[in-house]
C-alpha cells in the first residue's frame, strides 16, 4: 500500500446529517447506523470535496497508508450498487415558511403556510440520528392522516418532527427496529402517534409502544385516533410508555 490521503471521520463530532455522503461523488461515504462512514478506502480520491460540507468539523484529511484510488471500482460501484444517492433523502432543518396573506382580491382566500421543519418525513428514508431530533417531539402520523385531516399542519405538524409511515405496506418489523434506534440514540422529550380509525392502523400504535420498550427510554406517549371522516375520536396520554 502507498502512504497518501484520504479522509478520517470524527464519529465522536459526527452526527449524521448526510452532507458528506451527497457531497461524494465518488461514493466512498455512506450513513451507518446514524454515523458517516468510510466504506471503502479505494473509493476515497483524497481530494476532499466532503470536509466543507460537514456542519461538526466531523471530517478531516489525514496522510497514511491506504490502498490507491481504484477509478474503475468506484466507476462499476456506482453504476451496480448506488446508481445515484436521491437529493431527497438528505435530512434537512426547515424553518416553517410563512406566506403572505392573500391580495384582497374579492373571493381570493389567505394562503395557508407550512409548518414542516424537517425532511425527509418518510420514516422508511429519515436517518437513525439527525440535528433535528435533538429535544424533539415527534409526531408519527399514519401516511392516510394527512389526507383525511384538513387541520393538519396547524393542528399538529407546528414545532415538532414529522415521520410517517404505513405498517400495512411497508415491514412493520423494519419501523420497530427503526424507531427504537431513534429513541435510543437521541433525546426524544415526547411522541404523538396519529393513526386512522381503521384495522390495519392499529399496527402503529403497537410498533411504537414496542419500540419504546425495547429502547428503555421513559417518554410520554399520546395518541390521537383519526376518523375517516376527518373527526379526532380519541386522545389518550400515556405517561411512561416504556
Amino acid at each position: 500500500m502507498a502512504t497518501r490521503k484520504i479522509v478520517k471521520i470524527d464519529e465522536e463530532k459526527c452526527d449524521g446529517c448526510g452532507e458528506c455522503a451527497s457531497a461524494c461523488a465518488e461514493g466512498a461515504i455512506e450513513i451507518v447506523d446514524g454515523k458517516a462512514r468510510l466504506i471503502s478506502e479505494s473509493y476515497c480520491d483524497g481530494l476532499g470535496a466532503c470536509l466543507g460540507e460537514c456542519p461538526q468539523d466531523a471530517i478531516t484529511i489525514e496522510e497514511r497508508e491506504a490502498p490507491e484510488f481504484d477509478e474503475k471500482a468506484v466507476g462499476q460501484y456506482l453504476a451496480e450498487k448506488r446508481p445515484g444517492v436521491c437529493p431527497g433523502s438528505i435530512p434537512q432543518t426547515m424553518v416553517p415558511c410563512e406566506l403572505q396573506d392573500a391580495t384582497g382580491e374579492p373571493g381570493e382566500k389567505a394562503a395557508v403556510p407550512s409548518r414542516l421543519s424537517n425532511w425527509p418525513v418518510q420514516l422508511k428514508l429519515v436517518p437513525t440520528k439527525a440535528p433535528y431530533f435533538k429535544n424533539g417531539h415527534l409526531l408519527i402520523a399514519a401516511d392516510c392522516v394527512p389526507a383525511a385531516y384538513a387541520d393538519f399542519h396547524r393542528q399538529f405538524i407546528d414545532g415538532k418532527v414529522l415521520l410517517i409511515g404505513c405498517p400495512k405496506l411497508d415491514s412493520a418489523e423494519f419501523y420497530r427496529k427503526k424507531l427504537a434506534q431513534i429513541f435510543m440514540q437521541n433525546d426524544i422529550k415526547a411522541v404523538d402517534v396519529v393513526y386512522m380509525e381503521v384495522p390495519c392502523c392499529f399496527g402503529l400504535v403497537h410498533l411504537v409502544h414496542e419500540s419504546l420498550k425495547e429502547s428503555g427510554k421513559d417518554i410520554p406517549l399520546t395518541l390521537i385516533k383519526m376518523g375517516i371522516k376527518g373527526d379526532i375520536i380519541e386522545t389518550i396520554n400515556v405517561e411512561g410508555a416504556a
